[in-house]
């Protein structure tokens, strides 16, 4: 019977994964997550990277080893960087960026060194050509001013001294203040004011490398005491196309709907290119990995041979990949890039309209298909099992991966494929479980029900293999024992029905308890009879010998059972009531199996073997003596006390039987009064077979003082004698007793 705990807490688990879906709370961007999301991201961009374009009007002049080693160590003269903008102004650059701060005036300049060296004599003759030269810095500006030029700044978490200079209009702004969704930073170091104020653009250089310090975001803006300051990519492509400011539209606007969520930034326009953004209007970025072709030494830009057609129309950005400069970052593709071909990468996505981006309909899809997969899921779980649900947690996983794969490829959109794979792997794991401790605990139920009917051996076989539970059977070498109540219609009628039943279940408990700690199957209860086997349905080895010692102390067990008669009945002032079984023993091959219908059977043992068991049994009575065992069984557990009672032609069957009886075990067996006994009975039953009745006679003489308890044995061999004398058997007598009616 299915439980509605299989679907109750998986279905909390779904809800509660949903709740944390929802944008609002925040709680599904865990640190792990977000790396985890990354990583797939990442893989995403390794496998299908942005391609390069090379008509993109996007340059870098790279201060690369060799300019160094041409021009000298950094920081170079600023009247280098002047020839290096006239250069590339000349050549018909559209735009100029510095991926450099100037924070300080040029070292090198001359009232820089009027101020160093103004305290030696020998500098007194060089300070007026000195004071006639032009400042670095001023001629640096006045280059700059030549053509469209954007300068850098830096943000940081400390005050600064001053703020960068604002070089764009306020724009349009549509929706709720960006201000309150793009970084917030505290101060800024800035370039000095006489080579800012020259330029058209000042923007930031600052990354938002995340956790592992890769860079994989951008952002367009940022927050600084209260204003909006661009980045560098952000004034480039603004100065490129000649706009005067930015235009924001924040959720809140036309048609852009937050659900009561202030939840950010959802489009920036840079002159004629529209940015999506995230939230803290921000792009991400989609890596084309490290291009030479992006990058035109400095040095040859300085010597002039280089070409000017390469420079013409386009966005130069001046940067360095000197390892000396530590200018490097890591990106989704390359361990080390340049830093300014981040910049680089940022500026090349906008202009050709290449974004990776979550638009607002990918949260709510991969809500709703969260919630529809985790029902379905739940219901198979809960009515067709851990298999086919299992089949359908792997093929909603993999249709999540596939669904973000194709996203990516096809849209570039970052689709999360981990949040539903692992609420899958959640909800199928707590199904299943659910599912199988359930399951488990109804086995349990079922095994202790079952093993008070059937033996826990089977039970706990059936339970490991199910395919056994069918018709069938199978030839094995089996013990089979038979035993049951001498007299039991006698005592039948002494006792009222629930008397008689509590007796019997106080006979077969015991019993019973033994032969299956000694690894017997008890077959079927027939009254106050009990069939058992050994050696099926599992392997016992040595199983004549077991079976010949569960005999043994079964017939403990019954005389502890009649002392515990005995004294209830000395306490009642009843009668007591003394019973007495008869076991019978035999090995043989036995088909054994489940025998009976296709609606009803019992796991059970057929054959020749068993019905001898039977007939053993029967004749205990005859012989009187407890235990009857089989030849067969005698010979394959030697060393314990057994006596030979006879050689016997049972009812049904031509061929004479040996049988046993048994005394003790092996200790007895070892002792010398038993020898003794075995000798003498055995010269009993050699006179007897041979007719020498006066032999025999004096052979009981000497048996009956050596072996009380079998008196009733030896009257039966004295009464047969005595019958044998007054009339002799025929002459073709073999000594085999012939049962002429079925015992037992």
């Amino acid at each position: 019977m299915k439980r509605w705990s299989d679907v109750l807490i998986p279905g909390l688990l779904l809800l509660a994964a949903v709740a944390l879906r929802v944008p609002a709370l925040g709680i599904n961007d865990t640190p792990l997550m977000i790396e985890l999301r990354n990583l797939v991201f990442d893989s995403y961009q390794r496998q299908l990277p942005r391609t390069y374009r090379s008509d993109l009007p996007v340059h870098i002049v790279d201060i690369d080893e060799e300019s160094l080693r041409r021009f000298g160590q950094w920081p170079w003269p600023r009247t280098i960087m002047a020839q290096l903008v006239d250069h590339l102004a000349d050549a018909g650059a559209a735009v100029v960026a510095f991926d450099i701060l100037f924070p300080e005036p040029d070292r090198m300049a001359p009232a820089n060194l009027l101020l160093a060296w103004k305290d030696r004599p020998e500098f007194n003759a060089i300070q007026p050509l000195l004071a006639r030269l032009p400042d670095p810095d001023t001629v640096l500006a006045a280059s700059a001013a030549r053509m469209k030029t954007v300068t850098a700044f830096t943000l940081t978490g400390e005050p600064g001294p001053r703020k960068p200079a604002e070089k764009w209009g306020e724009g349009a702004r549509a929706g709720a203040d960006p201000l309150l969704f793009v970084p917030q930073y505290a101060g800024a170091i800035t370039t000095i004011p006489i080579i800012e104020d020259a330029a058209q653009g000042n923007g930031s250089v600052n990354y938002l490398p995340d956790t592992d310090s890769t860079v994989r975001r951008a952002a367009l803006f940022y927050n600084l005491d209260g204003r909006l300051y661009p980045s560098l990519a952000a004034e480039a492509i603004r100065l490129a196309y000649g706009a005067p400011s930015y235009d924001i539209k924040s959720v809140g606007a036309s048609r852009e709907s937050g659900f009561g969520e202030q939840t950010g930034i959802v489009a920036i326009r840079i002159g004629e290119p529209i940015v999506p953004t995230d939230p803290d209007g921000g792009v991400r970025l989609y890596d084309s990995g490290h291009r030479p072709e992006r990058f035109i030494s400095a040095w040859r830009i300085l010597t002039q041979n280089f070409d000017k057609s390469a420079i013409a129309g386009q966005i130069m950005l001046i940067g360095s990949s000197a390892e000396v400069l530590k200018d490097n970052k890591s990106t989704p593709i390359e361990a080390v890039v340049p830093g300014v071909e981040v910049h680089a990468q940022v500026i090349e996505q906008i202009l050709a309209g290449q974004f990776l981006q979550r638009p607002d309909l990918i949260d709510g899809a991969e809500l709703v298909g969260l919630i529809v997969f985790g029902i379905v899921l739940i219901i198979v779980v809960h009515y067709a099992g851990a298999l086919w649900s299992l089949f359908l947690a792997i093929a909603g996983a993999a249709g999540a991966i596939a669904g973000s794969w194709y996203g990516f490829a096809h849209f570039g959109y970052l689709i999360d494929p981990l949040f539903p794979c692992l609420v899958t792997l959640l909800v199928y794991l707590s199904g299943s479980l659910i599912g199988y401790l359930r399951s488990e605990r109804e086995k349990r139920f079922v095994r202790n029900v079952f093993s008070r009917y059937l033996s826990p051996v089977l039970v706990d076989e059936v339970s490991r293999h199910p395919d056994r539970l069918r018709l069938g059977g199978e030839m094995r070498e089996l013990t089979i024992l038979f035993s049951d109540i001498r007299g039991f219609t006698r005592i039948a009628e002494q006792l009222d029905p629930q008397e008689l039943t509590a007796l019997v279940n106080r006979f077969l408990t015991p019993l019973t308890r033994v032969i299956q700690k000694s690894g017997g199957f008890i077959d079927k209860y027939m009254g106050d009879c009990i069939m058992a086997f050994w050696n099926a349905p599992l392997d016992v080895p040595g199983h004549s010998g077991k079976a010949l010692a569960a005999a043994l102390e079964m017939r403990t067990e019954l005389e502890r059972l009649n002392d515990e008669l005995k004294a209830e009945a000395v306490r009642t002032g009843g009668k007591p009531i003394a019973l007495a079984a008869g076991i019978g023993l035999n090995s043989g091959r036995a088909c054994v199996g489940n025998m009976g219908s296709e609606q009803r059977f019992d796991y059970s043992v057929i054959g020749d073997s068993a019905n001898i068991a039977s007939r053993l049994e029967g004749l205990s009575r005859a012989y009187g003596v407890d235990i009857v065992v089989g030849e067969d069984t005698v010979r394959d557990a030697p060393g314990l006390a057994v006596l030979e009672l006879d050689q016997v032609r049972v009812k049904g069957r031509d061929t004479p039987l040996r049988i046993f009886t048994l005394v003790g075990d092996a200790q007895l067996a070892a002792t010398a009064a038993f020898q003794q006994l075995r000798e003498v009975h055995a010269t009993l039953l050699a006179a007897y077979r041979r007719q020498d009745w006066a032999a025999a006679h004096v052979a009981l003489a000497f048996c009956r003082p050596l072996a009380p308890s079998l008196a009733a044995l030896y009257d039966v061999y004295e009464q047969r004698i005595a019958e044998f004398e007054l009339s002799p058997p025929p002459p073709d007598w073999d000594g085999v007793y012939v049962a002429t009616t079925k015992q037992g």
